[in-house]
């Protein structure tokens, strides 16, 4: 089926996600709060352009089925999977003003873009690899920790991996990878391959994404240090 063969090209990235840092302090518990205060608002404002995503793919079609298809993922993801954002986001005193004010990094802004790119030039399939990344490996990662019973039961970030490995998201997952593999059966060889292209770069985005999570004050001291050098710039061109 397409989706194992998508997967014998990543299996190495995403085997890697289970001993990033982020992922193993979300295991053991020993992540920070404010670590994951940041990816809580980026991940949040990640999910807006992931909806778009869904929506450009409806706009996409002329197949009723596959038309209601994209709007339900759409609805799982702004009234879905948001709950659990924002359940959590209230327990870490995130306010709207948090929110609005919150700017995308740079690497979650280029996962975006490049998944809306994709979304714009591309068709229904295009679409649903460019999004089956952050989908399948959400489900990859909160199954891999559910495993352990300890993380499960940890009274902060247990509900995180209860959201990513219950019943309801796998089977959400397992219906996307279904759709891709009813509608990629005998494409040409060229076709997969520019379909192993994008699952490969999404499935490269992710762990950035993860990256950026856990070097998130990193990541605004960066912002800080270029505004400090535009500003200087600026000094320099008025002379």
């Amino acid at each position: 089926m397409l989706t194992q063969k998508l997967f014998s090209e990543v299996s190495p990235i995403w085997e890697a996600y289970l001993s990033h840092p982020f992922i193993t302090g979300l295991s053991d518990g020993t992540l920070s709060k404010e670590k994951f205060k940041y990816y809580m608002l980026q991940d949040y404002l990640y999910l807006y352009e992931y909806a778009k995503v869904f929506a450009l793919g409806a706009v996409k079609t002329d197949d009723h089925d596959l038309m209601r298809f994209f709007s339900g993922l759409m609805d799982g993801t702004l009234n879905g999977e948001m709950l659990i954002h924002k359940a959590y986001m209230k327990r870490l005193d995130i306010t709207d003003e948090d929110v609005n004010n919150a700017r995308q990094a740079l690497s979650n802004n280029a996962y975006t873009s490049y998944m809306l790119r994709i979304a714009y030039e591309g068709d229904a399939l295009d679409i649903l690899i460019a999004v089956l990344a952050c989908s399948w490996s959400y489900a990859y990662i909160g199954t891999k920790l559910a495993e352990n019973k300890s993380a499960l039961a940890h009274p902060f970030y247990g509900e995180w991996i209860e959201g990513y490995s219950c019943d309801d998201y796998v089977n959400s997952n397992e219906a996307l990878m279904n759709r891709i593999n009813e509608l990629g059966k005998n494409i040409s060889e060229k076709r997969l391959a520019r379909l192993k292209e994008i699952f490969i770069n999404c499935s490269r985005f992710e762990a950035m994404f993860w990256d950026m999570a856990w070097q998130g004050d990193c990541a605004l001291c960066s912002d800080k240090a270029d505004k400090q050098l535009l500003s200087e710039e600026a000094a320099d061109a008025s002379f």
